[in-house]
């Protein structure tokens, strides 16, 4: 091997700028030279809808011009390949740049499958992959108010969800009877169906598409083999990648019968000089198109140019992801094929959670799995089906909801071959020989290892492994809240309350480091307002909130917001009611009754807040802080007031409570409810703080959650008075606020404490710490300095600016279009049809109209 051999890189993708990495750093020496089609150096196509979140090339990109020049690497955009010279190690670009080598490696990724449809070549037909795709998109959604995207897989999802990003109505038109047909099961598909379609996106399936031809009352039509249609304004075409193996035919390389350069265990092709990586590439007559096997080859083949024993062997194909909100997650044989293999199954039709687990014919092993709505155990089972482990007795305690039987598979359980990170190969072992070379914490062995640095879907399992292992070496872990500040909330807080600290800026020019981040300011902004409980939109609190908390409401998925007052236990009078409907009508909101027992009012655009919450306060109601990190709702029975059986006030309890707590601020939000006898009507015991009645007084439960991962409540107190009951949910409340970790429940917070449910009853019961006084205190405070914030906000002209449309102006933008029509696929008539094939000018809509609030159009 030559010291200075000369390599060349055609491609700059995810996978071609790993190798440029990778051979960078096992041979300084190398002349390496990247040529790239794409204006822009290489970005992360991972993330690729948050550029209508509007994150920038410059966010997505994984490296600059400055970088690779200081790695000596030299690259050149814009330069597209068309012919290969092997006899004489020349590539030649469009541009007729010749370019030499000694070796080559191929990293030309995938181009987009477009169906061959009659007028797929349409000025708005377009397809989703590249950084010009998207600006092409962008810049066709101006004009547009409908779009379909032609394909349901994972890249179909994804371009949809793009769509519905930019303010589109949107469609997905799939060929199979389902979504996701290669990675989920045909249960797992229909609730991914059911699941976006309750998030306004219309889905087709069973549908082949046999003309795209000029619309009706829309830019264009689909007319689909079963005689029904769909009018649209964009076309977005993501029906699978093919591999981009032009260069392997022109260069006459060995190409596989369906596409794709084939290559050996060394990635190399036909031409032992000539490698192949990534989406273009053919192993064992497979082709992988996920980033991770990528990664792989790309180490590979760099390890194989300076004489390393790396090898490729395949690649698990299991994915986790979020499309459209929705958590999916497939491993192995998640359609069961396995000889003789068994199902167990799990699905929850009230929160739209369904589980699969496929295991062997003994139930010992783990050989895949399906997971739609809730992927919290994608980890856990990825790691019992790649090592190989024998699972717990009850396997199904894996997927069933938490009731403390499933064993926690800790990172000591794992055995040093498991693959922590694929994105990037990062074994259990490579963790392990960080820290052995001096890596002291979760940062240090990112930094180390490249792991997490990729999807990011291995972060909770690489900080497990990673705590286990400093721990077993007697090192205390890290809790530190961020980068920014070296102290857990917890001691953050008593700073805070020590030093009698009121602002961000004095606790980090205290006690901090830099500017802060995205971690550290809102759970310092939860500190500030559970010890001082100032109006979070002072100009000191403002920057540190997040969304919802700077506009005081809960950004929903077109843009809009809700507006939730408070309703203390479901409680409301006849003029209440008029009120809010009323209010619904004369601003067009959807309107539900939520399982807390309140109004919730959906649809309000920023700049009706003030005015909606005006009339609502001058009406009496008060804000929910349903956007906060706070009290939600205190749900309540009607109790002895009505029922036969009820034995205490529980209604006349529940509001005294819920007005109690409404201001207070915690680490996560929190909900209580009081029943007024044991049969349990208002389901208290699956709250954060639940009370029953008894013929004697209340029982007391506590720390309970529902959400996925459901957990009763437990028993702390039995037939306790009115006052005591007080007292102790302050102390329980006041405590969680203080000690717990940012963003915990209170279920997880306790399950943490040392000592669990026995040392909290000490703490509050007994005062064991000696702090209760404290904790009443505080409570007392935070109760005494209540203020409503909508009430506060509309009295001051400065925060009402906030939520203008311009900054200098209170006036309207009238350029925006609030549409209200959505098309709706059904069966054209006969007299349609025969009209559309005669191409009658007469020809009347075929499109069915409901009229429904849309997204916000620009």
């Amino acid at each position: 091997m030559k010291a200075s051999q000369k390599i060349l890189v055609i491609g700059n993708g995810m996978v071609g700028h790993h190798f440029v990495e990778q051979m960078r750093q096992s041979d300084p020496q190398a002349e390496i030279t990247v040529l790239c089609g794409e204006a822009n150096l290489a970005y992360d196509r991972v993330y690729l809808s948050s550029f209508f979140d509007g994150k920038t090339v410059d966010d997505l990109a994984l490296t600059t011009l400055e970088n690779y020049n200081s790695l000596n690497i030299n690259v050149h955009t814009k330069q597209w390949v068309e012919n290969i010279n092997r006899q004489e190690k020349l590539v030649i670009t469009k541009e007729g740049n010749e370019y030499g080598y000694d070796k080559l490696v191929l990293a030309t990724g995938s181009y987009p499958f477009v169906p061959p449809i009659p007028g797929n070549d349409q000025a708005h037909c377009l397809v989703y992959r590249t950084i010009e795709d998207l600006e092409q998109i962008h810049s066709s959604a101006q004009s547009s108010t409908v779009g379909v995207v032609i394909g349901g897989g994972l890249l179909g999802l994804e371009a949809a969800n793009a769509l519905k990003q930019i303010g589109l109505h949107t469609h997905v038109v799939e060929f199979a009877p389902q979504l996701m047909a290669v990675q989920l099961d045909e249960q797992g598909g229909t609730l991914l169906r059911n699941k976006i379609e309750k998030l306004g996106v219309s889905v087709h399936t069973a549908k082949a598409t046999t003309e795209i031809v000029a619309g009706e009352t829309l830019r264009y039509r689909l007319n689909f083999s079963d005689d029904t249609f769909l009018e649209t304004d964009i076309v977005l075409f993501s029906a699978g990648i093919r591999p981009y193996d032009q260069l392997g035919k022109v260069a006459d390389l060995t190409l596989g019968e369906r596409g794709g350069i084939v290559i050996n265990d060394q990635c190399q092709t036909s031409d032992e000089s000539i490698y192949a990586i990534g989406e273009c590439a053919l192993w064992d007559k497979k082709l992988f198109g996920l980033v991770a096997p990528g990664y792989n080859m790309a180490r590979v083949a760099a390890s194989h140019l300076i004489g390393g024993d790396l090898s490729f062997s395949g690649a698990d194909m299991s994915t986790k992801l979020k499309l459209l909100g929705v958590e999916v997650g497939s491993i192995g044989d998640a359609h069961a094929r396995s000889e003789q293999c068994k199902e167990l199954i799990y699905q929850d039709p009230i929160r739209d959670c369904y589980k699969k687990i496929v295991l062997n014919e003994s139930g010992s092993k783990l050989l895949g799995a399906v997971l739609v709505g809730d992927t919290s155990d994608y980890d856990t089972l990825l790691q019992y089906m790649l090592n190989d482990m024998d699972l717990p007795e009850n396997p199904e305690c894996l997927i069933l909801p938490s009731t403390g039987e499933a064993p926690a598979l800790a990172g000591n359980a794992l055995p040093d071959t498991a693959t922590i990170c694929s994105c990037h190969n990062v074994s259990k072992g490579d963790i392990v020989s960080a820290i052995d070379a001096g890596a002291c914490d979760l940062g240090d062995v990112k930094t180390c290892t490249k792991a997490a640095s990729g999807c990011g879907g291995c972060a909770a399992l690489l900080k497990s492994v990673v705590d286990s292992e400093l721990e077993s070496r007697g090192v205390e872990v890290n809790n530190h809240v961020c980068e920014h500040f070296a102290f857990s909330r917890q001691e953050l807080m008593h700073l805070v309350k020590v030093d009698s600290i009121k602002t961000f800026d004095e606790l980090l020019s205290k006690h901090g480091q830099g500017k802060g981040c995205e971690l550290c300011k809102p759970a310092i902004a939860s500190i500030l307002a559970s010890t001082w409980n100032e109006f979070v939109l002072d100009t000191p609190h403002v920057g540190l909130q997040d969304t919802n908390d700077t506009f005081l409401a809960n950004m929903q998925k077109d843009g809009s917001y809700s507006v939730v007052p408070r309703v203390p236990a479901g409680e409301i009078t006849p003029e209440g009611l008029i009120v809010i409907g009323q209010i619904a009508k004369d601003f067009n909101l959807y309107c539900k009754i939520t399982g807390g027992q309140r109004i919730d009012l959906f649809g309000a655009r920023l700049e009706q807040l003030p005015v909606i919450w005006k009339r609502l306060i001058d009406a009496g109601f008060e804000t929910g802080h349903a956007y906060g990190k706070s009290l939600r709702t205190v749900k309540s029975c009607v109790g002895s007031t009505w029922c036969r059986y009820g034995v205490q006030d529980s209604v006349g309890q529940a509001i005294a409570i819920e007005n109690r707590y409404k201001g207070l601020r915690t680490p996560h939000k929190f909900k209580l409810a009081v029943s007024g006898c044991t049969r349990e009507c208002a389901e208290a015991q699956s709250k954060d703080i639940g009370i029953i009645a008894t013929e004697n007084g209340w029982n007391l439960y506590v720390c309970g959650n529902g959400g996925m991962r459901p957990r009763h409540a437990d028993l702390f107190a039995t037939d306790i008075d009115t006052q005591t009951l007080i007292t102790y949910i302050d102390r329980v409340l006041m405590f969680y606020a203080k000690t717990a970790d940012k963003l915990q429940r209170t279920s997880v917070w306790m399950e943490n404490l040392e000592g669990g449910l026995d040392y909290l009853k000490s703490v509050v019961i007994d005062d064991s710490l000696g702090i209760c006084a404290e904790l009443d205190a505080q409570m007392n405070l935070i109760v005494d300095t209540y203020e409503c914030e909508w009430k506060k906000t509309i009295e001051s002209p400065e925060a009402v600016k906030r939520f203008r449309q311009f900054v200098n102006s209170p006036e309207e933008d009238t350029n925006i279009l609030f549409v209200q029509e959505r098309n709706q696929i059904r069966p054209a008539t006969e007299s349609e049809k025969k009209a559309h094939k005669h191409g009658d000018e007469n020809r009347i809509p075929v499109v069915e109209i409901n009229q429904e609030k849309s997204n916000v159009l620009a």
